[in-house]
């Protein structure tokens, strides 16, 4: 999702579509890996009597959401965490299986309408980016990174063209004075990118985009959610996921398309590929679902959005390979260093 869009947090992006998708049941027991403002969750607990484990990193949106697990009456436990750990924070609440996991994959609107959180340059804040508030901050890596460590960042998780010239404006800033606010970062980005031209989108997005992301470690996180959804869910369970843009959508694209065993297919005039594991998901449908020409006229979120879905046959979960879905080589946050 663009760091500029700002659509109501109120809005769930393809909510219809997640429902079908998801088909909740009575008595089931689902897993909405992204709360944010509660959106799917709501939906799932009206479709049917079943119980709902909503997971957020942001304590601000958890915080917001006790009035929704008060309405509910005991269906929806609200959970602290990440969700690429859902099946440890499941276990440690007693539930061993599932029979659905939503996520929307991406920053939410609401951390994007506040300044105050440093996510967007439309209006002047600290430069932070963290979902959760812990650890190196977006500031803490535009001010201490090597600029070419800046540079492939801005280039792999924004698919920035000119990250070179980016990262050596941000270095010729940065020795002048620290960079700590969005304001400033999306200025020194522009000057560096050039105007908007014929693009809808500001200079800043795409370096914005990057950081975040790499803050959060959202890519290794989405992976690691679909593991963990693999691992809780019941045969029969179903997996719904809303990406927002490219680098999410063939996370999620490849990690279906190797547990549905699409992946081992070849040309015949090839040789067979030695027999893998057995599929652990069928497709719920082929491709990607877009959303309506309808919905994306109300809401801008949607107008990239992208829903894959799934359905949990009775094989063995299988190990996460990052390499596999083509994630190995991505710089990652560790002890401060890309």
């Amino acid at each position: 999702m663009s760091a500029h869009e700002t659509a109501s947090p109120h809005i769930p992006v393809m909510l219809r579509e997640v429902l079908e998708a998801l088909a909740p049941k009575d008595g089931g027991i689902y897993v909405d890996g992204t709360f944010g403002a509660g959106g799917y969750t709501r939906a799932i607990l009206n479709e049917a009597d079943c119980q709902v484990y909503a997971i957020d990193r942001d304590p601000a949106a958890l915080s917001r959401g006790r009035a929704i697990e008060e309405e509910f009456g005991g269906r929806l436990t609200l959970v602290e965490g990440c969700f690429g750990n859902m099946e440890a924070l499941l276990h440690e609440r007693g539930v061993a299986a599932v029979d659905g996991v939503a996520l929307d994959v991406g920053v939410s609107s609401m951390q994007i309408d506040e300044a105050e959180r440093g996510f967007s340059f439309s209006s002047d804040g600290p430069l932070d980016m963290r979902m959760g508030g812990e650890g190196p901050s977006a500031a803490d890596v535009v001010n201490s990174f090597e600029e070419k460590a800046l540079a492939r960042i801005i280039s792999v998780y924004g698919e920035e063209k000119k990250a070179r010239a980016v990262a050596r404006a941000i270095g010729r800033a940065r020795a002048e004075k620290e960079i700590t606010r969005t304001g400033e970062l999306a200025d020194i980005v522009a000057s560096a990118v050039g105007g908007r031209g014929a693009s809808r989108i500001h200079p800043a997005t795409r370096t914005f985009q990057a950081l975040r992301i790499f803050v959060n470690d959202e890519l290794r996180e989405l992976a690691r959610g679909l593991s963990g959804a693999e691992h809780l869910l019941r045969e029969g369970g179903r997996l719904a996921v809303v990406a927002f843009h490219s680098l999410e959508d063939r996370i999620v694209k490849r990690f279906l398309a190797e547990r549905t065993g699409a992946s081992r297919t070849v040309s015949r005039h090839m040789p067979l590929p030695e027999a893998g594991p057995a599929p652990s998901f069928d497709l719920l449908f082929r491709g990607a679902a877009a959303a309506s020409d309808e919905e994306a006229g109300v809401n801008p979120r949607a107008r990239s959005a992208k829903l894959r879905a799934g359905v949990r046959t009775g094989a063995a979960a299988q190990a996460l390979d990052l390499d596999a879905l083509g994630m190995s080589r991505m710089p990652v946050l560790e002890g401060g260093a890309a």
